[in-house]
């Protein structure tokens, strides 16, 4: 019987933006460390593959534009990266995925960053990229300019072009990220104190990336990472006017894909497209996992979770609805559309809690034993690398057969 993975994805007091008026809620710990080594610790208890933090430069908000203008909201957010970080050495098994925004940032940087939480956390580093096309967010940094169009319609002339540029672009920094991993070979440090040689040059190598939006020479300032290659993720979202280009990226340079199907037939169909996608690309029958996103609000004594949801639309004045599935039951509920899915090919599932902490911790103590019971949860964590976890191997230097080093 075929384990499935979970995932938990960690966003402010919760996905529903009402949560944090939960009595539950801790909206006065959101900016502090415990906060979040408390929520990653209660995800390690159930046994799940990997947390992810979300990230975004502007403020949250219900207008994809930019701010919507409401107060009754939670507002800001820490440092996605840092909050690894700093989960890492108060956790042990559990993977780490910060989300990057890859529109703004310089490849050079992310890849130092996220192979440093490789070493912090001991081989269970990973990143999700993400492209940001909004112009309040270029606004912010200032070092390019994407225009505002409209989006409520079909996306076409200069907004379709300027999506095919940002993820052509977000291929590209991807590229240079594992170039850069894998610009050490591993066994690039010799250490030997006789010949006072602490690194062999000969195993450094430059990358020469050169193409349309970044010339990187390298090598990488950090060693090679302790999977190789932290693990590459991304959303592939199947909107119609998006021309499949988020498929056709996640799928060709991620190593696990979020998908946002509603029902078993969309998971299946998805699961098709991006398999169709990765073998059309260059990453061809490399393993890649598929994971179907949900958000879920769970029942728990004395109120249901689809009470809790209606009571939770009603403070917020307008109903919750999401780019992913919204599910509303009881842990055996949920774990028979996990497995009903997973049989239509999904590999895993990120859970997006709709509070936290409280329907994380009916995740923990409600569905891992319902899964385990059924014999689709592993009892416990098999793999100390997040790599290992999922079962994906670790990634062969593509320099080391063909050694030609710089000068260090």
């Amino acid at each position: 019987m075929t384990h499935l993975h979970l995932a938990i994805a960690l966003d402010g007091a919760g996905w529903h933006p009402a949560a944090w008026r939960e009595p539950g809620a801790r909206p006065g710990d959101l900016f502090t460390a415990g906060y979040w080594v408390d929520l990653a610790r209660s995800a390690e208890r159930g046994l799940v593959d990997l947390i992810t933090i979300e990230d975004s430069f502007g403020l949250q908000s219900s207008d994809v534009r930019g701010p919507d203008g409401r107060n009754g909201r939670v507002r800001g957010r820490l440092d996605a990266v840092q909050i690894a970080a700093r989960v890492a050495p108060a956790t042990r098994y559990v993977g780490l995925v910060p989300t990057a925004l890859v529109t703004h940032t310089e490849p050079f940087h992310l890849a130092k960053a996220i192979a440093t939480l490789d070493y912090v956390s001991h081989g269970r580093a990973g990143v999700r990229a993400q492209i940001s096309p909004r112009a309040v967010d270029s606004d912010l940094v200032g070092r390019r300019y994407i225009p505002e169009f409209d989006r409520t319609g079909p996306i076409t002339g200069e907004a379709a072009e300027l999506l095919d540029e940002l993820f052509t672009e977000a291929w590209d920094y991807v590229e240079v990220l594992r170039r850069l991993w894998d610009s050490w070979e591993d066994d690039a440090e010799i250490r030997d104190a006789v010949t006072g040689r602490f690194i062999d040059r000969n195993r450094l190598h430059a990358i020469d990336f050169t193409g349309d939006f970044f010339s990187v020479k390298g090598p990488s300032i950090t060693p090679r990472p302790p999977q190789g290659q932290p693990l590459v993720t991304a959303l592939a979202h199947a909107a119609p006017d998006l021309r499949e280009l988020p498929i056709r990226f996640a799928a060709g340079q991620a190593d696990l894909v979020w998908l946002t199907p509603h029902d078993r037939a969309q998971a299946q169909g998805l699961v098709e497209a991006v398999h169709l996608a990765r073998q059309q690309s260059a990453a061809g029958s490399a393993p890649v996992h598929t994971f179907a996103d949900l958000v879920v609000f769970l029942d728990r004594p004395g109120e249901s979770g689809a009470d809790r949801k209606e009571r939770l639309d009603t403070l917020d004045g307008r109903e919750y609805r999401s780019d992913a599935g919204v599910f509303t039951g009881s842990a055996a509920e949920l774990a028979d559309l996990l497995v009903d899915w997973q049989q239509a090919g999904i590999t895993g599932f990120r859970l997006r809690p709709g509070v936290l902490p409280d329907d994380l911790d009916l995740i923990v103590e409600a569905l891992t034993p319902e899964l385990q019971a059924r014999g689709r949860l592993r009892r416990n964590h098999e793999a100390s690398t997040l790599r290992g976890l999922l079962g994906l191997p670790r990634p062969e230097n593509r320099y080391a057969t063909t050694r030609q080093g710089v000068n260090a």
